[in-house]
């Protein structure tokens, strides 16, 4: 790091969500590249050499960035709709929507997840997309691609689906892959866009999207895939009543069990939801290390439930925050799940026990980092890290009178964040995105929804 061009960042409260949750309530943090050279208490260390910018963070908390661990984004151009209905009649009520997308379309969507996400402290995004109607363009390839010109640090779960209306599913038959062809596509995204490096901007997972969308054999051919090529797997698991009920009566045994005899439990894998989870399916994801993408603010929409998670993180289940699509979660913001992770799981068991606010941070950004297996490059804030970081300001009308940051930072309003560092590049200031024109993305999501809509409406 001796030539590296160094952002010195001053007269902060600092959350680091290390293994200690070190905490300084006025510190420093110094970049160096696109790393973190270091952090701590008072001033930063006199005499840097090649120090190109120096930010007084007065009235500011620094953390380590936002990390969203699940999410649709091809559904921010179907917002607003069946607002009143449960999983299964919501997915009923909008798949023939969905199976009507095209590129321009999940270009347009992406562009507007990730904009929202990223202006409100999103540094590590990821996108399940398991929507692939025939001949709907290069699908992967625009969404890697408007995270690129975002400058996220983003995970493609490669989805797919290949069970249909006539087999059983939810999914219009024109809207699914065969097993065969969503197993040769996977595999071909995943060495066409994987990046394995420390510091990589791309990865890509293996998602088949549901165990009610996808048939035994691309859950467990895909699970193969995913180890024989080094990545990650990622699905829907344990969302609904209905769907525990459907893997009774179509296996004979429950999601957890399932999952496990198909090769869907492991350190390397991660799943959404997981609201309806017994003792031992918890002791399971315990034992094997399996991750969960909790998403607080989509469960309460589609009337899911609470996830058991103080449950989950006493057992020592790695958890994370997701978004979730914003058909099912219209702010499509991470930060406020922050708040409603805290609030919603205090409705639970444990009550006001359940979380406290520095659990929530930390599963908005070091239990991301775990079930993304990114633990070892970015989610707390230590030397030697990936500079990924967020400067919230708490110093106005909405949280001054808050004297802990942490606790205004989860408790209070959204907070502004006056700038994002991905990779040690500045792409958010002063709430407003460095790298994209908002506008012209308002402008283009507004369009392609209308687009879509009158394509539906068409049948």
């Amino acid at each position: 790091m001796a030539a590296a061009q160094r952002i010195v960042i001053e007269n902060c409260a600092i959350a680091t969500v290390d293994a200690d949750d070190t905490e300084y309530a006025s510190g420093h943090v110094v970049l160096a590249g696109n790393r973190i050279e270091s952090v701590g208490a008072g001033k930063a260390p006199e005499g840097l050499e090649n120090v190109v910018r120096r930010i007084d963070a007065s009235g500011h908390l620094v953390t380590p960035g936002l990390i969203n661990t699940h999410h649709h984004f091809y559904q921010w151009i179907t917002r607003g709709l069946a607002t009143d209905h449960n999983l299964f009649d919501w997915l009923v009520a909008l798949y023939p929507v969905w199976a009507r997308i095209d590129e321009p379309m999940v270009r347009a969507a992406a562009q507007g997840s990730l904009a929202m996400m990223a202006r409100g402290g999103v540094t590590t995004a990821m996108d399940h997309h398991y929507v692939f109607p025939h001949g709907s363009g290069d699908l992967s390839g625009a969404i890697i691609g408007a995270a690129r010109d975002m400058g996220v640090r983003f995970t493609l779960a490669r989805g797919s689906m290949d069970r249909s209306e006539k087999d059983g599913g939810l999914p219009p038959d024109f809207a699914v892959e065969t097993l065969d062809g969503a197993l040769a596509a996977t595999e071909e995204t995943v060495r066409q866009h994987h990046d394995s490096s420390f510091d990589a901007m791309t990865q890509v997972a293996v998602a088949p999207c549901s165990p009610f969308s996808v048939s035994t054999e691309l859950l467990r051919d895909g699970a193969q895939l995913a180890r024989r090529l080094g990545v990650r797997l990622h699905t829907h698991g344990s969302e609904t009543v209905e769907e525990e009920k459907f893997c009774h009566e179509l296996f004979g045994m429950g999601p957890t069990e399932y999952f496990e005899s198909t090769g869907w439990l492991g350190e390397d894998v991660w799943m959404a939801h997981c609201v309806h989870m017994n003792d031992s399916d918890i002791a399971a994801f315990a034992r094997t290390k399996t991750g969960v993408a909790h998403c607080p603010s989509s469960n309460a929409r589609l009337a899911a439930g609470i996830a058991r998670v103080p449950d989950m993180l006493a057992a020592g289940v790695p958890v994370g925050l997701g978004v979730d699509g914003t058909a099912s979660n219209e702010s499509g913001e991470l930060h406020t799940e922050l708040r409603n992770a805290l609030l919603i799981n205090r409705l639970g068991a444990h009550k006001e026990a359940a979380l406290n606010a520095r659990q929530a941070l930390r599963l908005g950004t070091y239990g991301g980092a775990q079930v993304l297996g990114r633990v070892a490059e970015t989610g707390s804030l230590e030397p030697g890290k990936l500079a990924d970081l967020v400067l919230w300001k708490l110093d106005t009308l909405a949280h001054a009178s808050i004297a802990d940051p942490v606790t205004a930072l989860v408790f209070g309003a959204a907070a502004p964040v006056t700038a994002s560092f991905v990779n040690g590049r500045q792409i958010v200031e002063d709430g407003r995105l460095l790298t994209v024109d908002e506008d012209a993305i308002a402008r283009s999501t507004r369009d392609e929804a209308r687009r879509l809509a009158r394509i539906a409406a068409q049948g």
